[in-house]
């Protein structure tokens, strides 16, 4: 994406499918999403099963997979240059607007409005827009029966009043807090939410993998339990 970007400049918005690894419109977004939030770049999730809210891409992907036909691909090096080739032609040689390629038809893409170097992104990435981001969203749990919920993979404990019931969860920019609240939206507990620092978001390292152990003697690296969580994780 660093090379897209310093190719083409940054993007106002990114319209991204639900699941991995961007996450859900209605849950947390994941920390690829977090990354590009950072970068000022709006992340706008589809709705599940509708394809129609991103059509001109899903369109773009079936022709794109007509001309490569990945299934006669050697490998992935050969993948790589088809595509590389595909996208060239449909830019740059493609007659689609009056006779002229896309490129032709609007030069001015070769100049980015937003322009950005990898070497810059220090200066350009704030956290400050990540926590703007998450403060204004709410998200839905279910406590188990001890009470606990899960955030990034993460268990935190919310009171015994809440055992086995909803309870609602918001992100506090100030104090960078997970506050929980109960069904009557009154906040019961809050956690710090030591995922989500600078430097965690940017090395893409905010959701918690844990090793759990798998059948016979080897390891394997797991989500935790977020996946059966009602809402979600």
């Amino acid at each position: 994406m660093r090379h897209t970007f310093a190719q083409w400049g940054l993007p106002r918005c990114l319209r991204v499918d639900n699941g991995h690894p961007w996450g859900s419109w209605s849950d947390l977004p994941r920390d690829l999403a977090l990354w590009v939030i950072g970068l000022g770049v709006a992340v706008c999730w589809n709705h599940p099963r509708r394809p129609e809210e991103n059509g001109v891409v899903e369109r773009a992907n079936g022709v794109t997979e007509g001309w490569v036909e990945p299934g006669r691909c050697a490998d992935a090096r050969q993948l790589r240059d088809r595509l590389v080739w595909a996208v060239q032609i449909q830019r740059a040689a493609y007659p689609a607007i009056g006779g002229r390629s896309r490129l032709e038809a609007y030069p001015q893409l070769l100049t980015p409005q937003r322009p950005y170097r990898p070497e810059d992104e220090a200066g350009l990435w704030d956290e400050r827009r990540v926590y703007e981001f998450l403060a204004g969203q709410v998200w839905r749990r279910r406590a188990d029966q001890v009470g606990q919920i899960w955030l990034y993979n993460r268990g935190y404990m919310t009171v015994p009043q809440c055992k086995g019931r909803d309870v609602t969860v918001r992100f506090d920019p100030q104090t960078r807090e997970w506050v929980i609240l109960d069904v009557r939206g009154q906040e019961v507990r809050r956690h710090p939410a030591v995922q989500l620092t600078r430097e965690r978001i940017i090395a893409l390292n905010v959701t918690h993998h844990r090793v759990r152990k798998s059948e016979g003697n080897g390891v394997q690296l797991g989500g935790g339990s977020e996946g059966l969580q009602p809402y979600g994780g």
